[in-house]
């Protein structure tokens, strides 16, 4: 039978006195002494050896002992525990001090876990939007205030339940859009919808987020009637009032006796005039209807290097200069690609011709997206805030949807289009992102 460490060491403690003590019972029961000293010295001989290799275990013993209630207490989460006579003068004394250093060192970070946690559970609590976690099961496990405002239910009747008892079961899915109209116990309406995967004592656990869109998505309606109103109304005013002016001339005109000798004269140009301002009125509102009628772009394989040098050869009033880059190919709409292209061309043309110029394009791309960049030499923009407002303009015959088209036409490709005036040198430079 194999002996614990404790057996060990007693044993090897007795083995260690054992010849020392036979000799001097050998030397004491061979040796001139009467039965009563050769009695009591046996008997201290043999409490001595005993004594001392008891002892001698103990040493050995305790110290591990206390290291072991050491490790038990930071297993149990109790880092308070301290190994006593910890020092570097012995090996024992090396161990008990690291043991006490691991022993701090847990109880802080456990203490920093903690705080950390309480945090993000005080945020998680706080903020406005609707967070549930589910296990493997689809078992609630955990809901903020916003989530128990949604079901109208406290946490404590909503853990435990499924998804699919909490109408959340399709919010679970992967292939469920970011947005989708819903209605609960406590609120409905459109929601933006987050999920994703993330582990918990080793299980797959399942976070929802649920975001209102409603609230933001009124106030940036009231906001774009607003803009609309705006446009539409000085659009109107400006046709409207010479075309009631003109009118109210030619009926006082036409009522007055005896008429003016040039009267059909005033006639025929008033009303060329309120012609003039129903055809602006026209264009206003057929170039409103283009703008709202953009089409979803249809993907296809689009060569960069193919699209760039097509636009660039369109332009006749100029020569564009195209700067090489590297080959590159993408998934988008092509037509709608060339258009926003040839809009950027075109007003990059218009300002260099104003000042004797030139225009350069080119692209350059990296791991995450292609940027498609058009320069040119003139007078610059004196101003950007309104460079995407609709019916902003600064050419006296432009329309002011050009650059508006090309910002959506951008977007609709998940990329975007900035414009700024160039560093260092006059011009300007259109730079068109689109995702790789």
């Amino acid at each position: 039978m194999r002996l614990g460490f404790e057996s060990r060491i007693l044993t090897y403690s007795l083995i260690a006195g054992l010849p020392g003590s036979a000799l001097a019972l050998y030397l004491l029961w061979t040796g001139d002494f009467t039965p009563k000293v050769q009695w009591t010295f046996t008997v201290l001989v043999i409490c001595l050896w005993l004594g001392f290799s008891f002892s001698a275990r103990g040493r050995a013993v305790f110290p591990l002992q206390t290291l072991s209630n050491v490790l038990a207490g930071l297993r149990e989460g109790d880092y308070s525990i301290r190994a006593r006579g910890a020092s570097y003068d012995d090996v024992l004394g090396e161990i008990s001090t690291e043991m006490n250093a691991l022993s701090a060192t847990l109880r802080e970070q456990r203490l920093g876990a903690l705080e950390a946690t309480a945090l993000l559970r005080k945020v998680m609590q706080e903020i406005d939007v609707a967070v549930f976690t589910f296990d493997a099961q689809e078992r609630l496990r955990f809901v903020n205030r916003a989530g128990e405002r949604l079901l109208a239910e406290p946490a404590e009747r909503l853990l435990g339940s499924t998804a699919g008892d909490l109408n959340l079961g399709q919010c679970l899915s992967d292939d469920i859009p970011h947005a989708l109209q819903m209605s609960f116990p406590g609120a409905s309406g459109r929601w933006e919808i987050r999920h994703g995967m993330f582990r918990q004592g080793g299980l797959p656990h399942h976070l929802l987020v649920l975001s209102d869109l409603s609230r933001p998505l009124r106030e940036e309606e009231r906001q774009a009637w607003q803009r609309l109103i705006r446009v539409i109304g000085h659009e109107l005013n400006n046709s409207l009032a010479p075309i009631k002016s003109f009118a109210e001339s030619l009926g006082s005109m036409i009522s007055r006796e005896p008429k003016p000798d040039d009267w059909q004269d005033d006639m025929k140009r008033g009303l060329a005039i309120i012609s003039a301002r129903a055809a602006s009125l026209s264009r206003f509102t057929g170039a409103y209807a283009r703008l709202a009628r953009l089409p979803q772009p249809e993907q296809r394989q689009v060569d960069v290097g193919e699209w760039v040098s097509r636009v660039a050869g369109l332009e006749a009033r100029l020569r564009v200069e195209t700067m090489p880059g590297p080959k590159a190919t993408i998934r988008a709409d092509g037509d709608q690609l060339e258009q926003l292209l040839i809009n950027l061309v075109r007003n990059a043309v218009d300002a260099s011709l104003e000042t004797g110029g030139g225009v350069r394009m080119g692209w350059r791309r990296n791991a995450a997206y292609l940027e498609v960049w058009v320069e040119d030499d003139g007078p610059g923009l004196p101003n950007t805030t309104n460079l995407f407002v609709p019916f902003f303009t600064t050419k006296p015959e432009g329309s002011g949807i050009g650059l508006v088209l090309c910002r959506q036409i951008a977007e609709a490709h998940g990329g975007s289009l900035t414009l700024q005036n160039r560093s260092g040198a006059p011009g300007c430079e259109a730079r068109l992102r689109l995702p790789l």
